[in-house]
């Protein structure tokens, strides 16, 4: 088990972490994206999806289609929110057990889908910064990355 922690960043800060986690992901990596309403979980994921996309591609949050899914040129992207969830097993009404093996997927609220998602799988969870309009965020895991991740918050990790 790994733990990295950032302080007090703010949207500049987050925009250029997601930017970076987007050099280190490939087909089949899992990341649930924990945090309070309003925490950033969205906003993270977004950025992560324009890294991939550009820009000027439009987001929006999953809340009420639980899934979008984006076609990047080496994979799928697919960005769950899982807040809706009635029961767990919900999920695989959702079709994801393809997408855990050949996509990358961003999932918001993943504790609703406790017990049907990967072992392995990158948890980064968002919370208020101590400065206003901050962020802390952790990266939590299973060995998942870790090297890259160690690289990447080191500023050693090239595209």
């Amino acid at each position: 088990m790994y733990k990295y922690e950032l302080k007090n960043i703010n949207l500049s800060q987050m925009k250029q972490l997601a930017t970076n986690l987007a050099k280190i992901f490939v087909a089949g990596d899992v990341v649930a994206l924990n945090g309070d309403l309003g925490a950033g979980k969205s906003t993270i994921a977004r950025f992560i999806i324009q890294s991939f996309l550009g820009d000027e591609t439009n987001v929006p949050s999953p809340t009420f289609t639980l899934v979008q899914t984006y076609e990047a040129k080496k994979f799928d992207i697919w960005h769950m929110d899982l807040y809706r969830l009635e029961e767990p097993t919900q999920i695989i009404e959702l079709g994801v057990e393809e997408a855990f093996s050949n996509s990358l997927c961003l999932i918001e609220w993943a504790e609703k889908g406790q017990g049907f998602l990967p072992r392995e799988i990158m948890n980064i969870n968002i919370e208020n910064g101590d400065c206003l309009n901050s962020r802390n965020i952790v990266f939590l895991g299973d060995k998942f990355k870790q090297k890259k991740l160690d690289k990447l918050i080191n500023g050693d990790e090239k595209k």
